[in-house]
């Protein structure tokens, strides 16, 4: 078990933490016909549209209540209930995603009860579903304001079951599948096909491999997304045969969905690397009780091949992370398993499944950036792992990066990588590789002072003899 270190600084010199509400937007962009509002100024809201728009390169829907000076001070309730009705008059949503931030919840706003006002007063808009959820910027990170909507959406949404048992398995081909923030839309779209191999048909929330894929559409703009879980899928997650329960901090959304629903859960750190990959497959074998395709079979011996092409690079290469903990925690064991050497890992907040990541002394440090780049020179590392915030890190430290994690803006594609399963766990082996090749440096060849030979050609090219040197 890694030794956790918490932050001792007053303060983060170089942030490598986003906030809250940033996740809890991400959370509520995988539904469909859906819009998020940040209860906030419009500085947070821009702030948060400018990392999601740089990240994605999607346009984003996102509104705010735009708190002033004087709403900040005296009152903000009328901000949230008058935001709600222009937004269901102008826009006519399914689903208002409601997070709080920073500002509003030091000043104490119950979004809860102004919802509750909202809906009393305007009772014609009954059918649009408003999800508040509590994110301040002063406490976590993107991966639990992430979690935190997914919470939120499932205690709004999902059906409460008074017998659990009697309902679920009701559509015996259907899974529910909770994503976690460290899953791109490339992997959701990966995980999707791989469950659809089986012949089960998959409920993903929250989908951003339907919503932020990156596809053109027809119209200029719009104002809601344009994919995502449908709301009325919502309604049927307790009839699902079982729920897929990926990343550690989702947890206690699955531990609400199984109250509520009553469906069987299977929980998996992460999808990376041969023996998750396994067990995931494994168990989609069982629940459809069908035998793992022949396409799958052939995946995981490429991902064994790759593993021995890569060996050479791999193995005892120092590598230093820098991620939320769910990505943390699934890079690390990856890398470990094959061969590396994992001497620096910083996490921006602290989270109990980081215990479990492989990391040699001192262990996994909650810190910034400007720790990051002072364990990362003091262990030798030889590769970086972050996001593109860690872009200057590694030229001072003149490391490769490979970018991962959340925002990665000075790269094409990110947003769109596919890391999970056989087929994404080779690519990123083949892409290890390849950097550490690129920044390989030969030995120069040692030469003594006391070799009597004829210098080398290139020698000779600048030697001057001595009575040339006389002349001048």
């Amino acid at each position: 078990m890694a030794q956790i270190i918490r932050h001792s600084k007053p303060l983060a010199v170089n942030p490598l933490k986003v906030g809250q509400p940033v996740g809890a937007t991400l959370a509520f962009l995988g539904l469909r016909q859906a819009i998020p509002m940040l209860h906030g100024s419009q500085g947070c809201t821009a702030f948060a549209k400018v990392f999601l728009v740089r990240h994605f390169r999607e346009p984003i829907p996102l509104q705010t209540t735009a708190l002033d000076q004087v709403a900040t001070v005296m009152n903000s309730d009328e901000n949230i209930v008058e935001g709600l009705r222009a937004i269901c008059d102008k826009h006519r949503p399914e689903i208002i995603g409601l997070p709080t931030t920073g500002l509003t919840e030091t000043q104490g706003s119950d979004v809860r009860r102004l919802v509750r006002e909202f809906r009393s007063r305007y009772p014609q808009y009954a059918e649009v579903a408003v999800i508040p959820v509590n994110a301040p910027d002063s406490h976590g990170s993107l991966e639990s304001g992430y979690a935190r909507a997914v919470e939120a959406i499932i205690d709004t949404l999902a059906p409460q079951r008074r017998q659990p048992s009697q309902h679920s398995g009701q559509r015996h081909k259907q899974v529910n599948v909770l994503a976690s923030s460290m899953l791109t839309p490339g992997d959701i779209e990966a995980i999707r096909a791989w469950i659809e191999e089986f012949g089960l048909r998959p409920v993903i929330l929250p989908d951003l491999g339907d919503s932020l894929d990156g596809h053109l559409i027809e119209q200029e703009s719009s104002a809601l997304t344009l994919g995502g879980t449908p709301r009325a899928e919502l309604a049927t997650l307790g009839d699902a045969c079982a729920t897929l329960v990926i990343g550690p901090s989702l947890n206690r959304a699955a531990d609400l969905l199984l109250a509520r629903c009553g469906v069987p859960d299977f929980r998996f750190d992460h999808l990376l690397g041969l023996a998750a990959c396994d067990r995931f497959t494994q168990t989609l074998s069982d629940i459809s009780g069908r035998p793992v395709p022949d396409r799958i079979d052939r995946q995981r011996a490429q991902l064994q091949d790759a593993m021995v092409d890569t060996h050479f690079m791999t193995g005892f290469t120092k590598v230093a992370l820098a991620l939320e903990a769910d990505a943390l925690l699934a890079l690390s064991q990856f890398f470990a398993g094959v061969g590396c050497q994992i001497v620096a890992a910083v996490a921006p907040v602290m989270a109990d499944s980081l215990a479990a990541a492989p990391v040699a002394e001192p262990g996994v440090l909650i810190g910034d950036l400007e720790d990051f780049e002072r364990a990362a020179g003091n262990a030798g590392a030889q590769l970086l792992v972050a996001s593109s915030h860690a872009a200057q890190v590694a030229e001072r430290l003149a490391i490769p990066l490979l970018r991962a994690g959340f925002p990665q803006y000075d790269r094409l594609g990110g947003h769109a990588r596919v890391w999970v399963g056989y087929q994404g766990a080779r690519q990123t082996l083949f892409d290890f590789a390849n950097l550490i090749l690129e920044n390989h440096h030969e030995i120069a060849p040692y030469r003594s002072i006391y070799r009597q030979d004829d210098p080398a050609p290139h020698e000779q090219s600048h030697a001057q003899p001595d009575d040339c040197l006389a002349c001048h």
